[in-house]
């Protein structure tokens, strides 16, 4: 944050000039990319190649800009009106070059407050762009303090978009909604059914979802209810229904999560199978430029080598069903190499080598990976990191459930991710909403539910 400052038509002096440096970045060039309508992915991309291929695209948004910035911010600043900018670009810049601009005061006209300015941008000793640019002079003293540059993530990947639109080419999923018993929880399926994602049969005391859908002016009339007396009778007839293959998921209503995870995992009348319950994050990181999935993160707490092994493949036959062939699985631990002090490490190595085995099967692993080498590729490069996942990891193993919950939400509420959840390693797919879930992400999260749920309906899936 700083203080902006203008300099009016009358201080203003023939051959007075400012002067900025600025280093270009891709999310600049992204973004002018989109108020220009310009978004040729062929510029977008070459907009980076050190060769040379693309940098006109770069050059000409990048560089006018630069121009535009010094003469409103700064010379004359604010309240200045451009009119007219007039301007010859030669050379070829990209991203990650330093350019500076300069503009210098050339002709004054007291009657208009005109002041014609020569501009120059430079990438060192190479001139970018020479010409002149006609602005329209403050001619009182503005100034605003605590101005700050905004910063802007921009959406290189809508994973959730398409996830929403393979569901549309998806017949329903019969799902159990448990104790449907306050507004978000109740309005949230019935918006996913709406859009064609479920058939929900409303499982919790009748009388009090129908209270909430009076309040709201709903009409229950399509929909089957079963009712119970509590929630705890909720989760355990939605068990049942499950396991009678009456409902082909699972979506959690308003109750605890352990009300409903525990009717899930009972030995005798529960949803288990063989294979170790997980929970699966699928984020849609604004920076990232494909969907991620972090596990486990609400479920197991501290999974040993061989629940790990479960997690890994439950997420993997996850990526399959979204259509990821081939998934990337980043074990993740604070380092990249094997400290038999730091027990992820070993535990991640041993997955590896699991995983050439055949003991994990239909991913491609490599471990132990920290974050940054695992989701960034200049962070392996530096790292002399020779890798087929690290800085591409579709899937991210976490050493415990903290760490996965940190991760989790630290993308969620930092860097602006979408996220949709999900149960597997049960006989149905289990949605876990939270109430802090805005609708995009209970639609997400059904979207995924409706594809693991058909792909066992058509015996394509995993366990």
């Amino acid at each position: 944050m700083n203080e902006l400052t203008n300099v009016t038509f009358d201080e203003i002096e023939v051959g007075r000039s400012e002067t900025v440096s600025r280093r270009i970045s891709q999310t600049e060039v992204e973004a002018l990319a989109l108020v220009s309508g310009d978004i040729d992915s062929f510029h977008l991309e070459k907009s980076t190649d050190p060769t040379g291929a693309g940098g006109a695209f770069a050059k000409a948004v990048g560089a006018e800009a630069l121009v535009t910035g010094v003469l409103c911010r700064r010379l004359p600043g604010p309240g200045t009106t451009v009119l007219n900018q007039s301007l010859e670009f030669s050379g070829s810049i990209h991203v990650g070059d330093e350019l500076t601009a300069t503009v210098t005061a050339v002709e004054k006209n007291k009657e208009d407050n005109i002041v014609v300015f020569d501009c120059r941008v430079s990438k060192g000793d190479e001139p970018i762009v020479t010409g002149t640019a006609t602005v329209m002079a403050p001619v009182e003293r503005i100034s605003y303090s605590r101005v700050a540059t905004p910063e802007m993530i921009l959406r290189r990947n809508d994973g959730f978009a398409q996830l929403l639109k393979k569901c549309e080419a998806l017949p329903s999923t019969i799902c159990a909604v448990v104790h449907p018993c306050d507004r978000s929880s109740l309005l949230g399926p019935l918006e996913a059914h709406k859009h064609g994602l479920i058939d929900p049969v409303l499982v919790g005391p009748e009388a009090k979802i129908r209270s909430v859908a009076e309040a709201e002016g709903v009409d229950l009339s399509p929909f089957r209810i079963e009712s119970t007396e509590h929630s705890h009778a909720a989760a355990a007839r939605a068990v049942e229904l499950a396991r009678a293959g009456e409902v082909e998921s699972i979506m959690k209503g308003s109750l605890h999560t352990d009300e409903l995870l525990g009717a899930v995992v009972s030995s005798s009348k529960g949803l288990r199978t063989a294979r170790r319950m997980s929970h699966v994050f699928v984020l849609d990181v604004p920076a990232y430029p494909r969907t991620l999935m972090i596990t486990d993160a609400a479920i197991n707490i501290y999974p040993d080598l061989m629940a790990k092994a479960d997690i890994v493949q439950n997420a993997v036959e996850l990526a399959h069903d979204l259509g990821i062939e081939r998934p990337k699985v980043a074990i993740l631990s604070a380092v990249e190499t094997i400290n038999p002090k730091i027990p992820s490490t070993v535990e991640a190595a041993t997955l590896c080598k699991m995983a050439d085995r055949g003991q994990i099967k239909g991913g491609v692993l490599d471990g132990p990976l920290a974050f940054d080498n695992a989701i960034n590729l200049e962070a392996a490069k530096t790292k002399g990191i020779v890798s087929d996942v690290a800085g591409l990891a579709d899937i991210l193993i976490a050493p415990d459930l903290e760490a996965g919950n940190m991760i989790a939400k630290q993308l969620q509420y930092l860097a602006g991710a979408d996220s949709a959840g999900i149960v597997l390693g049960t006989r149905v797919p289990i949605v876990l909403t939270s109430r802090a879930d805005t609708v995009r992400t209970r639609l997400a999260s059904v979207a995924v539910m409706s594809i693991v749920a058909n792909a066992h309906r058509t015996g394509t899936g995993g366990v």
